[in-house]
Protein backbone atom coordinates (compact mmCIF):
# COMPACT_ATOMS: atom_id res chain seq x y z
CA UNK A 1 0.00 0.00 0.00
CA UNK A 2 1.33 3.42 -0.94
CA UNK A 3 2.28 5.66 1.98
CA UNK A 4 0.30 8.88 2.29
CA UNK A 5 0.21 11.83 4.66
CA UNK A 6 -2.34 14.58 4.99
CA UNK A 7 -2.20 17.44 7.46
CA UNK A 8 -4.99 19.96 7.89
CA UNK A 9 -3.43 23.35 8.57
CA UNK A 10 -5.27 26.18 10.28
CA UNK A 11 -4.54 29.60 8.83
CA UNK A 12 -2.81 31.72 11.45
CA UNK A 13 -4.30 35.22 11.53
CA UNK A 14 -1.98 38.14 10.98
CA UNK A 15 -1.93 41.32 13.05
CA UNK A 16 -1.94 44.75 11.44
CA UNK A 17 -1.24 47.84 13.54
CA UNK A 18 -2.15 51.27 12.26
CA UNK A 19 -0.61 54.03 14.37
CA UNK A 20 -1.72 57.58 13.71
CA UNK A 21 -2.39 60.76 15.65
CA UNK A 22 -6.07 59.82 15.92
CA UNK A 23 -5.14 56.67 17.84
CA UNK A 24 -4.30 53.01 17.29
CA UNK A 25 -6.37 50.46 15.42
CA UNK A 26 -5.51 46.77 15.58
CA UNK A 27 -6.78 44.39 12.88
CA UNK A 28 -6.55 40.64 13.42
CA UNK A 29 -7.50 38.12 10.76
CA UNK A 30 -6.83 36.46 7.44
CA UNK A 31 -7.44 37.49 3.86
CA UNK A 32 -11.16 38.10 3.42
CA UNK A 33 -12.03 38.37 7.10
CA UNK A 34 -10.65 40.35 10.02
CA UNK A 35 -11.58 42.07 13.26
CA UNK A 36 -10.59 45.65 13.99
CA UNK A 37 -10.25 47.09 17.49
CA UNK A 38 -10.16 50.86 17.73
CA UNK A 39 -11.40 53.94 19.52
CA UNK A 40 -14.89 53.66 18.02
CA UNK A 41 -15.40 50.00 18.92
CA UNK A 42 -14.93 46.51 17.49
CA UNK A 43 -15.79 45.73 13.85
CA UNK A 44 -15.99 42.57 11.74
CA UNK A 45 -14.65 43.17 8.22
CA UNK A 46 -15.48 40.76 5.38
CA UNK A 47 -14.44 40.95 1.76
CA UNK A 48 -15.25 38.84 -1.31
CA UNK A 49 -13.42 40.62 -4.15
CA UNK A 50 -14.57 38.20 -6.85
CA UNK A 51 -18.19 39.13 -6.01
CA UNK A 52 -17.34 42.79 -5.39
CA UNK A 53 -18.67 42.49 -1.82
CA UNK A 54 -17.18 44.42 1.10
CA UNK A 55 -18.87 44.59 4.47
CA UNK A 56 -18.05 46.21 7.82
CA UNK A 57 -20.22 45.28 10.80
CA UNK A 58 -19.97 46.83 14.25
CA UNK A 59 -19.79 44.20 16.99
CA UNK A 60 -19.45 46.38 20.08
CA UNK A 61 -19.13 49.98 21.20
CA UNK A 62 -16.01 51.73 22.33
CA UNK A 63 -14.17 50.42 25.34
CA UNK A 64 -14.20 52.35 28.56
CA UNK A 65 -11.22 54.48 29.39
CA UNK A 66 -8.60 52.44 31.23
CA UNK A 67 -7.82 53.49 34.77
CA UNK A 68 -4.84 55.79 34.91
CA UNK A 69 -2.10 56.30 37.45
CA UNK A 70 -1.40 59.46 39.32
CA UNK A 71 2.04 60.34 37.96
CA UNK A 72 2.78 62.40 41.05
CA UNK A 73 1.80 59.68 43.52
CA UNK A 74 4.63 58.42 45.73
CA UNK A 75 6.24 55.13 44.73
CA UNK A 76 5.75 52.14 47.02
CA UNK A 77 9.33 50.97 47.15
CA UNK A 78 9.30 48.61 50.10
CA UNK A 79 8.87 44.84 50.02
CA UNK A 80 9.37 42.35 47.22
CA UNK A 81 9.02 43.89 43.77
CA UNK A 82 7.42 41.63 41.17
CA UNK A 83 4.43 41.51 38.84
CA UNK A 84 1.19 39.57 39.26
CA UNK A 85 0.62 36.23 37.54
CA UNK A 86 0.75 36.77 33.77
CA UNK A 87 -2.59 34.98 33.35
CA UNK A 88 -4.25 37.93 35.08
CA UNK A 89 -2.61 40.81 33.22
CA UNK A 90 -3.61 40.57 29.53
CA UNK A 91 -5.53 43.61 28.27
CA UNK A 92 -9.06 42.86 27.12
CA UNK A 93 -8.49 44.33 23.66
CA UNK A 94 -5.33 42.25 23.19
CA UNK A 95 -6.87 38.79 23.61
CA UNK A 96 -7.07 38.32 19.82
CA UNK A 97 -3.32 38.85 19.47
CA UNK A 98 -2.68 36.36 22.28
CA UNK A 99 -4.94 33.74 20.68
CA UNK A 100 -3.10 34.12 17.36
CA UNK A 101 0.23 33.50 19.10
CA UNK A 102 -1.18 30.46 20.92
CA UNK A 103 -2.47 29.07 17.62
CA UNK A 104 0.95 29.50 15.99
CA UNK A 105 2.64 27.78 18.93
CA UNK A 106 0.18 24.86 19.03
CA UNK A 107 0.43 24.34 15.29
CA UNK A 108 4.22 24.31 15.42
CA UNK A 109 4.10 21.74 18.22
CA UNK A 110 1.77 19.47 16.22
CA UNK A 111 3.86 19.81 13.06
CA UNK A 112 7.07 18.94 14.92
CA UNK A 113 5.37 15.80 16.19
CA UNK A 114 4.27 14.99 12.63
CA UNK A 115 7.81 15.60 11.38
CA UNK A 116 9.20 13.13 13.89
CA UNK A 117 6.65 10.50 12.81
CA UNK A 118 7.49 11.01 9.13
CA UNK A 119 11.22 10.77 9.81
CA UNK A 120 10.61 7.52 11.70
CA UNK A 121 8.53 6.18 8.81
CA UNK A 122 11.29 7.14 6.37
CA UNK A 123 13.86 5.25 8.42
CA UNK A 124 11.59 2.20 8.50
CA UNK A 125 11.05 2.32 4.72
CA UNK A 126 14.79 2.53 4.07
CA UNK A 127 15.41 -0.44 6.37
CA UNK A 128 12.69 -2.49 4.64
CA UNK A 129 14.24 -1.71 1.26
CA UNK A 130 17.67 -2.91 2.42
CA UNK A 131 16.17 -6.08 3.94
CA UNK A 132 14.24 -6.83 0.73
CA UNK A 133 17.55 -7.11 -1.11
CA UNK A 134 19.39 -8.92 1.69
CA UNK A 135 16.74 -11.64 1.91
CA UNK A 136 16.26 -11.72 -1.89
CA UNK A 137 12.46 -11.40 -1.83
CA UNK A 138 12.86 -7.93 -3.29
CA UNK A 139 14.72 -9.42 -6.23
CA UNK A 140 12.03 -12.05 -6.75
CA UNK A 141 9.06 -9.71 -6.38
CA UNK A 142 10.22 -6.41 -7.84
CA UNK A 143 6.97 -4.65 -6.95
CA UNK A 144 8.07 -4.62 -3.27
CA UNK A 145 11.21 -2.45 -3.67
CA UNK A 146 9.38 -0.33 -6.23
CA UNK A 147 6.61 0.44 -3.74
CA UNK A 148 9.16 1.10 -0.98
CA UNK A 149 11.07 3.52 -3.20
CA UNK A 150 7.85 5.40 -3.95
CA UNK A 151 7.14 5.58 -0.22
CA UNK A 152 10.64 6.90 0.46
CA UNK A 153 10.23 9.67 -2.11
CA UNK A 154 6.80 10.56 -0.71
CA UNK A 155 8.18 10.66 2.83
CA UNK A 156 11.10 12.86 1.79
CA UNK A 157 8.67 15.27 0.14
CA UNK A 158 6.45 15.23 3.25
CA UNK A 159 9.47 16.06 5.42
CA UNK A 160 10.31 18.98 3.14
CA UNK A 161 6.73 20.30 3.19
CA UNK A 162 6.33 19.85 6.95
CA UNK A 163 9.64 21.60 7.64
CA UNK A 164 8.47 24.49 5.47
CA UNK A 165 5.15 24.63 7.34
CA UNK A 166 6.96 24.73 10.70
CA UNK A 167 9.05 27.63 9.44
CA UNK A 168 5.84 29.52 8.59
CA UNK A 169 4.07 28.96 11.92
CA UNK A 170 4.17 32.51 13.16
CA UNK A 171 2.04 35.62 13.51
CA UNK A 172 2.86 38.20 10.86
CA UNK A 173 2.93 41.63 12.49
CA UNK A 174 2.56 44.53 10.07
CA UNK A 175 3.04 48.01 11.48
CA UNK A 176 1.91 51.14 9.66
CA UNK A 177 3.11 54.48 11.09
CA UNK A 178 2.21 57.95 10.00
CA UNK A 179 5.25 60.21 9.52
CA UNK A 180 5.10 61.97 12.90
CA UNK A 181 4.71 58.76 14.89
CA UNK A 182 7.46 57.04 12.91
CA UNK A 183 9.81 59.87 13.86
CA UNK A 184 8.85 59.48 17.54
CA UNK A 185 9.36 55.72 17.35
CA UNK A 186 12.78 56.10 15.74
CA UNK A 187 13.76 58.45 18.56
CA UNK A 188 12.61 55.81 21.05
CA UNK A 189 14.68 53.13 19.31
CA UNK A 190 17.76 55.36 19.40
CA UNK A 191 17.27 56.13 23.10
CA UNK A 192 16.79 52.43 23.91
CA UNK A 193 19.91 51.51 21.97
CA UNK A 194 21.86 53.96 24.13
CA UNK A 195 20.23 52.58 27.28
CA UNK A 196 21.37 49.03 26.43
CA UNK A 197 24.98 50.25 26.50
CA UNK A 198 24.76 51.13 30.20
CA UNK A 199 27.65 49.39 31.91
CA UNK A 200 25.27 47.97 34.50
CA UNK A 201 21.54 47.24 34.35
CA UNK A 202 19.85 45.81 37.43
CA UNK A 203 16.42 44.37 38.11
CA UNK A 204 15.45 45.54 41.60
CA UNK A 205 13.72 42.57 43.22
CA UNK A 206 13.13 43.92 46.73
CA UNK A 207 13.61 46.98 48.91
CA UNK A 208 13.38 47.05 52.71
CA UNK A 209 13.61 49.78 55.33
CA UNK A 210 16.78 49.92 57.41
CA UNK A 211 17.17 51.57 60.81
CA UNK A 212 20.05 53.93 60.04
CA UNK A 213 20.89 54.54 63.70
CA UNK A 214 21.03 50.85 64.62
CA UNK A 215 23.03 49.98 61.50
CA UNK A 216 25.28 53.06 61.81
CA UNK A 217 24.70 53.59 58.09
CA UNK A 218 23.69 56.50 55.85
CA UNK A 219 21.44 54.20 53.79
CA UNK A 220 17.79 54.05 54.87
CA UNK A 221 16.87 51.32 52.37
CA UNK A 222 18.36 47.88 51.73
CA UNK A 223 17.93 46.90 48.09
CA UNK A 224 18.26 43.49 46.45
CA UNK A 225 19.01 43.61 42.74
CA UNK A 226 20.37 41.34 40.03
CA UNK A 227 22.23 42.02 36.79
CA UNK A 228 20.04 41.74 33.67
CA UNK A 229 20.36 42.53 29.97
CA UNK A 230 18.38 44.78 27.65
CA UNK A 231 18.56 44.22 23.89
CA UNK A 232 16.60 44.03 20.64
CA UNK A 233 14.95 40.62 20.57
CA UNK A 234 11.64 39.26 19.29
CA UNK A 235 9.55 36.21 20.11
CA UNK A 236 9.80 33.30 17.68
CA UNK A 237 6.02 33.33 17.17
CA UNK A 238 6.03 36.91 15.86
CA UNK A 239 7.73 38.05 12.67
CA UNK A 240 7.89 41.69 11.80
CA UNK A 241 10.13 44.33 10.31
CA UNK A 242 9.96 45.96 13.74
CA UNK A 243 12.09 44.26 16.39
CA UNK A 244 10.97 44.27 20.01
CA UNK A 245 12.69 46.11 22.85
CA UNK A 246 13.66 43.32 25.24
CA UNK A 247 13.78 43.78 29.03
CA UNK A 248 15.12 40.77 30.91
CA UNK A 249 13.32 40.09 34.20
CA UNK A 250 15.27 38.43 37.01
CA UNK A 251 12.25 37.26 39.02
CA UNK A 252 9.40 36.91 36.55
CA UNK A 253 8.27 37.22 32.95
CA UNK A 254 10.57 38.98 30.48
CA UNK A 255 9.18 42.04 28.68
CA UNK A 256 9.00 42.50 24.90
CA UNK A 257 7.99 46.02 23.82
CA UNK A 258 6.28 46.20 20.41
CA UNK A 259 4.93 49.46 18.88
CA UNK A 260 1.50 49.26 20.55
CA UNK A 261 1.72 46.49 23.14
CA UNK A 262 4.03 44.70 25.55
CA UNK A 263 4.31 40.93 25.83
CA UNK A 264 5.16 39.58 29.28
CA UNK A 265 6.66 36.20 28.47
CA UNK A 266 7.24 33.66 31.24
CA UNK A 267 7.22 30.47 29.16
CA UNK A 268 5.47 28.93 26.16
CA UNK A 269 2.17 28.62 28.03
CA UNK A 270 2.26 31.62 30.33
CA UNK A 271 2.40 35.06 28.79
CA UNK A 272 0.37 38.25 28.80
CA UNK A 273 -0.17 41.08 26.32
CA UNK A 274 -0.68 44.61 27.62
CA UNK A 275 -1.69 47.66 25.62
CA UNK A 276 1.00 50.31 25.62
CA UNK A 277 -1.56 52.87 26.77
CA UNK A 278 -1.92 51.05 30.10
CA UNK A 279 1.75 51.27 31.04
CA UNK A 280 2.77 53.88 33.58
CA UNK A 281 6.48 54.71 33.33
CA UNK A 282 8.07 56.64 36.17
CA UNK A 283 11.69 57.72 36.09
CA UNK A 284 13.89 59.12 38.83
CA UNK A 285 17.40 58.83 40.18
CA UNK A 286 18.73 57.10 43.27
CA UNK A 287 21.61 57.98 45.55
CA UNK A 288 23.14 54.55 45.95
CA UNK A 289 25.73 53.81 48.61
CA UNK A 290 28.03 51.69 46.46
CA UNK A 291 29.99 49.16 48.52
CA UNK A 292 31.21 47.48 45.34
CA UNK A 293 32.88 48.89 42.24
CA UNK A 294 31.32 52.04 40.81
CA UNK A 295 30.44 51.39 37.12
CA UNK A 296 32.60 53.33 34.69
CA UNK A 297 29.64 55.32 33.29
CA UNK A 298 28.27 56.37 36.69
CA UNK A 299 28.87 59.62 38.52
CA UNK A 300 29.98 59.77 42.15
CA UNK A 301 27.92 62.59 43.65
CA UNK A 302 28.88 62.25 47.31
CA UNK A 303 30.69 60.12 49.87
CA UNK A 304 29.76 58.62 53.20
CA UNK A 305 31.40 56.39 55.80
CA UNK A 306 31.07 52.67 56.40
CA UNK A 307 29.97 53.55 59.95
CA UNK A 308 28.38 56.95 60.25
CA UNK A 309 26.73 59.13 62.89
CA UNK A 310 23.28 60.65 62.48
CA UNK A 311 24.84 63.96 61.42
CA UNK A 312 26.87 62.30 58.65
CA UNK A 313 30.25 62.37 60.38
CA UNK A 314 32.32 59.18 60.73
CA UNK A 315 31.70 57.09 63.83
CA UNK A 316 35.13 57.12 65.47
CA UNK A 317 34.30 54.17 67.70
CA UNK A 318 34.96 51.86 64.76
CA UNK A 319 38.61 51.31 63.98
CA UNK A 320 39.51 51.34 60.32
CA UNK A 321 36.33 53.20 59.34
CA UNK A 322 36.51 54.07 55.64
CA UNK A 323 34.71 56.20 53.07
CA UNK A 324 32.17 54.79 50.60
CA UNK A 325 31.15 56.52 47.34
CA UNK A 326 27.53 57.49 46.69
CA UNK A 327 26.71 56.97 43.01
CA UNK A 328 23.89 58.49 40.99
CA UNK A 329 21.93 55.75 39.22
CA UNK A 330 18.90 56.01 36.97
CA UNK A 331 15.67 54.26 37.95
CA UNK A 332 12.63 53.22 35.91
CA UNK A 333 9.38 51.86 37.36
CA UNK A 334 6.85 50.10 35.12
CA UNK A 335 3.33 49.61 36.45
CA UNK A 336 -0.23 48.91 35.37
CA UNK A 337 -3.46 48.67 37.33
CA UNK A 338 -3.74 45.02 36.26
CA UNK A 339 -0.58 43.92 38.06
CA UNK A 340 2.60 44.82 36.15
CA UNK A 341 5.15 45.98 38.73
CA UNK A 342 8.80 46.10 37.71
CA UNK A 343 11.71 48.29 38.77
CA UNK A 344 15.09 48.70 37.08
CA UNK A 345 18.25 50.64 37.88
CA UNK A 346 20.88 51.78 35.39
CA UNK A 347 24.44 52.91 35.88
CA UNK A 348 24.03 55.63 33.23
CA UNK A 349 21.55 58.18 34.54
CA UNK A 350 21.54 60.35 31.40
CA UNK A 351 20.56 57.43 29.15
CA UNK A 352 17.84 56.45 31.64
CA UNK A 353 16.36 59.93 31.62
CA UNK A 354 16.51 60.20 27.82
CA UNK A 355 14.82 56.82 27.28
CA UNK A 356 12.04 57.53 29.77
CA UNK A 357 11.28 60.88 28.17
CA UNK A 358 11.22 59.52 24.61
CA UNK A 359 9.04 56.61 25.76
CA UNK A 360 6.50 58.96 27.33
CA UNK A 361 6.58 61.21 24.24
CA UNK A 362 5.92 58.24 21.97
CA UNK A 363 3.25 56.86 24.29
CA UNK A 364 1.48 60.23 24.41
CA UNK A 365 1.52 60.47 20.61
CA UNK A 366 -0.14 57.10 20.06
CA UNK A 367 -2.32 57.13 23.17
CA UNK A 368 -5.59 55.30 22.64
CA UNK A 369 -8.43 57.81 22.45
CA UNK A 370 -11.46 55.82 23.56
Amino acid sequence: MAWSFHKRIKIIPGVHLNLSKSGISTSIGVKGASMTFGKSGTYLNTSLPFLNINNRHKLSGSNTTPDSYDHDAPLHLFGNIFSADVQEITSQNMTGVKEAILLARQQRKELKSDLLNIQTALGTSKMKLILSYLFLYGLINKTIPKALKLNIEAQKEAIKQTTDLIDHCYVKLDVEFDSEIREKYEQLIKAFKNLTTSHKIWDVTSAHFQDRVAARSSASTIVSKRDVKFSFKSLAEIRSDVEALYFENANGADLYFYPSFIIMYANQKDFAIIGLDEINVQQSYVRFTETGTVPRDSKVIDKTWAKVNKNGTPDKRFKGNYQIPIAKYGQINLRTNTGLNEEYEFSNYEFTEAFSQTFRDYQATIKYRW
